[in-house]
Order: C-alpha cells, then sequence, then structure tokens
C-alpha cells in the first residue's frame, strides 16, 4: 500500500532530476536516483519519473546505470505503454563499447517480463535476443522452455520471431527443430488466410522454406491452399507452386482437379502457370496428367494450347513412358499455336518423335512455306534441326522440302546464327548419312535428369537465418542484390537481413559522406551476423593458427575505439577485445565467420608514434579468394574510419 504524500514525493524528486544543477553534480545525481528506488521498494508508485530516469541512463557510471536499469525493468512490466521506452534505451546500450555496460543491458533486457509488453516490443526483444549465445545446453532448454508460449502468441510476428529464435538455438537438436515447426503450423495457415494480403504472401513464401526440409509437411491441410477468384495473381501463384509439392496418393486427384479449374482462368498468366504445375506433378502421377493436358489441347485456345505443347516437351524427355500418348495427342495443335516458344516446342517433338506422328512431314513443310515471313530465328534454328531428324526416319516426305528449306537459309537469311546453322547441316550431309546420325540421333529421353531437378531435402540450419525476413519473398540472390544497392545509396546503416538492433544515431557525419566507399561486392563474401565468438575460444585457436595474412595499414594519430568498433558491427565483424583510446601500443583483437563457416581472426596493432597499423589475420581453412574479400571489407573499413577521424 503506497504511502500518504506519495504525490508530493514524486513530484519533489521529478523537479530534483530535471533540475540542471543537480544533473551536473555527479554525486548529488546518483543520490537522488537512490532517493527513488528507496521509495520504490517501500511500497510507493514512481512510475511519474520514469521519463526521467531513462534520460538518466545516458550516463558512463556504472553503478547509476545499475540502478537505473533495475527501476525500468520493475514498471516495464507493470506500464506497457512505457516498455518501449526501456526496450529502446537498453538496446541503444547493448552497443555500449564498454563491454560492462554491453553486459549489463542484456542482462536486463531478459530479465523483462516479456508478456506485459505489446506486440512490437516482443518481437523486437526475440529479434534482440538472437545475438545470445547459451552458455550451456542446460541454459537453452530453459530459454526454449520460456519461449514456447510466444509460438501461441496472437501475433503473427511474435509467432516467427520465436520460430526463427527456436531455429537458430536449437541448430544442435535437428528435433527440437521439427517440433517447433509442427507447433507453429497452425499459425502460419493462418496467416496463409488472412485478409492481408502482404501477410498472406509472406506466410506462403514462408511456408515453401519449410517444404523445401519437411516435404508434406502441410499435406494434410492442402485445401487451404486452394485459390479464391477474388485472390491477387501473385498469391495465386505462390498457393499454386504450393499445393505441386502438397501432393500425394491421397489428394492427387482433388488437387488435379482443382488445377484443371485454373487452366481456364480469364487470366492467361494464371492458367499457363497451372498447366505448367500440371506437367510438374505429371513426372510422378504421369497417366492422370496426360490425360487432363490432352483434354485440354480440345478447348483450341492459343495461350493453353502453347503451354500444354511446352509441358508435353518437357514430359516426353524426363518420362518417355507418356511418349505413344502425346505422340496421339499432338495432330491438328499447329493451328492454334502463334508464339516462339510454343513452335519450338511443337517443332522439337515432331523432329525427335515423328516415325510415330503420321502427319509430321506435313506439319514441317507448313513451316518450311512460311519461313520466309517467320521473325524468330530461335524457330528457323529448330525447324532445320527437326527436318534434318526426321529426313533419316522418313527421308522419302522431308527430301525435297528439306532441301528447299538448307537453300533459303544458306542464300537467303539474313541472321547469322540461322545461315550458319544451315551451312552446318549442309556440309554434314556432305560428309554421307553415317555421319549425320551420330551426330543428331542422340537420346530422345533422359529420366534421369528428373531426380537431379528434383532438390533434395535440405536441413533447417540451411536456412534458419533467413527465417523471418525477405529472403524468402525475394530469393537469396535477388535479396542480396537490392541489398547491394541499399548499401550504396544509404551509405551508412546496418545491413540488411541482419538480427542485430540499429544504432543509435548516423555512424557517419553528414560531412563526411563523401568520403565513405562502398564495401566490396558481397555475393563474394557474406558475413553472417550470428557468429558470436567468446574470448577463450578466440585465444585457444589464435594460437593454434598460423597468420595466413599480414599488412600494415596507413594511419595518423589515435584510434577511436567507439567509432571503429561500430563501424566493424556494420559488416558484421565482432570486436573481442580493444584497448582503450590513447593507449600505447593499441591493439584489438576481431572476429568474423562467412556464410560457409570459415573464420578470419585479426590482429590491429599501432605501435607509438607510428604511421601504420599493423594487421595479421588468421583463417581456419585455406581459402584465398575469401581471405582476400575479407581484407577488402576490413580495409574498407579502416580507410572510412581514418578519413573521417582525420
Amino acid at each position: 500500500m503506497p504511502y500518504l504524500g506519495s504525490e508530493d514525493v514524486v513530484k519533489e524528486l521529478k523537479k530534483a532530476l530535471c533540475n540542471p544543477h543537480v544533473q551536473a553534480d555527479r554525486l548529488r545525481y546518483r543520490n537522488v536516483i537512490q532517493r527513488v528506488i528507496r521509495h520504490m521498494t517501500q511500497g510507493l508508485d514512481m512510475s511519474g519519473v520514469f521519463m526521467e530516469m531513462v534520460k538518466a541512463s545516458a550516463t558512463v557510471d556504472i553503478v547509476q546505470k545499475k540502478l537505473v536499469y533495475l527501476y525500468m525493468c520493475t514498471y516495464a512490466p507493470l506500464k506497457p505503454d512505457l516498455a518501449l521506452l526501456a526496450i529502446n534505451t537498453l538496446c541503444k546500450d547493448c552497443s555500449d563499447p564498454n563491454p560492462m555496460v554491453r553486459g549489463l543491458a542484456l542482462r536486463s533486457m531478459c530479465s523483462l517480463r516479456m508478456p506485459k509488453l505489446d506486440q512490437w516490443g516482443q518481437a523486437e526483444v526475440l529479434n534482440f535476443l538472437l545475438r545470445y549465445q547459451p552458455r550451456s545446453e542446460e541454459e537453452l532448454f530453459d530459454i526454449l522452455n520460456l519461449l514456447d508460449s510466444f509460438l501461441k502468441s496472437s501475433s503473427p510476428g511474435v509467432v516467427m520471431g520465436a520460430t526463427k529464435l527456436f531455429l537458430i538455438l536449437a541448430k544442435k537438436f535437428p528435433h527440437v527443430q521439427t517440433d517447433v515447426l509442427v507447433q507453429v503450423k497452425g499459425p502460419l495457415l493462418a496467416a496463409c488466410s488472412s485478409e492481408s494480403r502482404e501477410l498472406c504472401f509472406a506466410a506462403l513464401c514462408h511456408v515453401r522454406q519449410i517444404l523445401h526440409s519437411l516435404p508434406g509437411h502441410f499435406s494434410s491441410h492442402y485445401k487451404k491452399f486452394f485459390c479464391s477468384y477474388s485472390e491477387p495473381h501473385y498469391i495465386k501463384l505462390q498457393k499454386v507452386e504450393v499445393l505441386c509439392e502438397l501432393v500425394n496418393d491421397e489428394n492427387v486427384q482433388q488437387v488435379l482437379e482443382e488445377l484443371r479449374g485454373y487452366c481456364t482462368d480469364v487470366s492467361a498468366d494464371f492458367a499457363q502457370a497451372a498447366i505448367f504445375a500440371i506437367g510438374g506433378i505429371a513426372r510422378t502421377y504421369t497417366d492422370q496428367c496426360v490425360q487432363i493436358l490432352t483434354e485440354l489441347l480440345g478447348l483450341r485456345q492459343e495461350h493453353i494450347t502453347t503451354v500444354v505443347v511446352q509441358t508435353f516437351r518437357d514430359l516426353v524427355w524426363l518420362c518417355p513412358q507418356c511418349t505413344e500418348a502425346v505422340c496421339q495427342a499432338l495432330p491438328g495443335c499447329e493451328e492454334n499455336i502463334q508464339d516462339s516458344e510454343g513452335k519450338q516446342a511443337l517443332i522439337w517433338l515432331l523432329g525427335v518423335h515423328g516415325e510415330r506422328i503420321p502427319n509430321a512431314p506435313y506439319v514441317l513443310e507448313d513451316f518450311v512455306e512460311n519461313v520466309k515471313s517467320e521473325t524468330f530465328p530461335a524457330v528457323k534454328m529448330e525447324l532445320l534441326t527437326a527436318l534434318l531428324r526426321l529426313f533419316l526416319s522418313r527421308p522419302a516426305e522431308c527430301q525435297d522440302m528439306l532441301g528447299r528449306l538448307l537453300h533459303y537459309c544458306i542464300e537467303e537469311e539474313k541472321d547469322m546464327a540461322v545461315r550458319d546453322r544451315g551451312l552446318f547441316y549442309y556440309r554434314l550431309l556432305l560428309a554421307g548419312i553415317d555421319e549425320v546420325k551420330r551426330i543428331l540421333c542422340s537420346p530422345k529421353s533422359d529420366p534421369s535428369l528428373g531426380l537431379l531437378e528434383d532438390q533434395a531435402e535440405r536441413p533447417v540450419n540451411s536456412w534458419a537465418s533467413d527465417f523471418n525476413t525477405l529472403v524468402p519473398v525475394y530469393g537469396k540472390a535477388r535479396w542480396a542484390t537490392i541489398s547491394k544497392y541499399q548499401w550504396a545509396e544509404r551509405r551508412g546503416p546496418e545491413l540488411p537481413n541482419t538480427a542485430s538492433f540499429a544504432t543509435p544515431g548516423p555512424l557517419i557525419p553528414e560531412e563526411s559522406k563523401e568520403t565513405v566507399q562502398e564495401l566490396p561486392d558481397s555475393e563474394a563474401l557474406m558475413l553472417v551476423p550470428s557468429c558470436q565468438l567468446t574470448a577463450e575460444y578466440f585465444e585457444k585457436t589464435w594460437f593454434s593458427l598460423k597468420v595466413a595474412h599480414q599488412q600494415v595499414f596507413p594511419w595518423r594519430g589515435a584510434v577511436h575505439p567507439d567509432t571503429l568498433q561500430m563501424a566493424l558491427q556494420v559488416v558484421n565483424i565482432q570486436t573481442i577485445a580493444m584497448s582503450r583510446a590513447g593507449a600505447h601500443p593499441w591493439k584489438a583483437y576481431l572476429g568474423a565467420q562467412d556464410d560457409t563457416g570459415c573464420l578470419f581472426l585479426t590482429e590491429l596493432l599501432l605501435e607509438p608514434e607510428s604511421s601504420e597499423m599493423q594487421i595479421s589475420v588468421k583463417q581456419n581453412e585455406p581459402r584465398t579468394e575469401t581471405l582476400n574479400s575479407f581484407i577488402s571489407v576490413l580495409e574498407t573499413v579502416l580507410g572510412t574510419i581514418g578519413d573521417i577521424k582525420s
């Protein structure tokens, strides 16, 4: 029960905390803060001075910080509207160059009772905790037990954040990762049906990512991925991709019927995507799919016929058992094909399997008659190859038209690629039919390619760090390109797709931004943000490795450790230990790891009155290319900070 007169006490303390004369006197300021803590422990409601206490955390006095953190961790759970201030303050101090301050902020962050925070605050804390490395297996499972309730949150952001934290922390326990993905199946399915199109699309992309490691994980819920008429095109395409990966013996008929309905959609692009999806399923369920595709040819619609023929071409190459059915379905479809891709697919089929198609020579003759008006060189080259192949099995029907086509391509064709192809085949014929057969009579199918195209199940750890980022949405390669251009435009904020928090304020002053160089191509070297080396591990590894690279780097004046450390953090290079400003000699030990697991351990040494900084790098795997890329990144950081400092 609060004491009488508590309002007056709060007003008095608030006035004292705002007094600039008190703030200027370190001891008086600390005494006022101690009075706040004392009244708080006695039962007085001190939440009225929350803002003033947050401001008091901006100090180098460790004792004062401890008192303020105690206050914030006490009132943040009770005052959700004030909790965000506490989180932002703690995040800021977690980037402090003083390791004691960082450790204190981290411990205080972990002591916050997250259920009292709002959804944004919970997601931020979960994201921040990705940087923490449990010290033992017991501590790991204690953390996982505490996080279990957040997998059932009503907020998709909290669920995704908790899931990623589970996957990262349990990287050595695949069965735990699988259990977590089973638990979040419900929230993900709900997100896939969300009215928010952005949330629905992101959830579908993450479902596809999970299916890379757990095929059929959502098979029992395949109907959740049926498309609605009112859904936008990009969501429909994602759902079709998911459906293809969920097909099994129990649901194949229902899925194929659903996809068949999409094939006549008013959107030609979506209809074609559905046809290609049926073609993908046909590699496993050939007979059902070929029957549906054959029926679609009967619709005699150009955009449908074109894609069906392309699908047939790919299918007979991977599944030779369906060749007879495809050959029976082809006659008559040439009347409804106008685009280049469809023509090439049909011509290829007529050339390779023309001996099974009665009217194959006559269809090719129509293409030869109209070759002068054909605008696509690729169609002409495909026609040359197909007609020469068919000539080998049906010479009497093809000899005349082959001569006419070769004459046109050699004497009249303006495209050099087509002309060269025609000359090559003419000279090949002069060498004899046996030579033509030796070169052109290659296999008509290769079922083994289907196995190569089927992606093997990938371990969860191969994509866990990309979970709950934009990588599943854009793809790793495209997101790397986008990130590179964003870096070039902004020149200063932290790299995208990291689990760290933003540093307070600009790292590089506005007046010095023109001196900043762009970092090297991120595709050459990708340093991971999750690498957290302990000082003991660094020391042990350092003495066990030989120096892989040594050089000197021009340097003027003293080193500013805080600026350098923040710059290194931007490029995911961890500071293990660093001398204080003005130390002689000045040293720093750094650690980093790329996405392949290669470690880079670095020593920076600046001797008194020296104009050169000595750089020594050790590598746990001898990789010259990645070592050079790492040196380039390090030189860029040192050069940038050196220019700013000077």
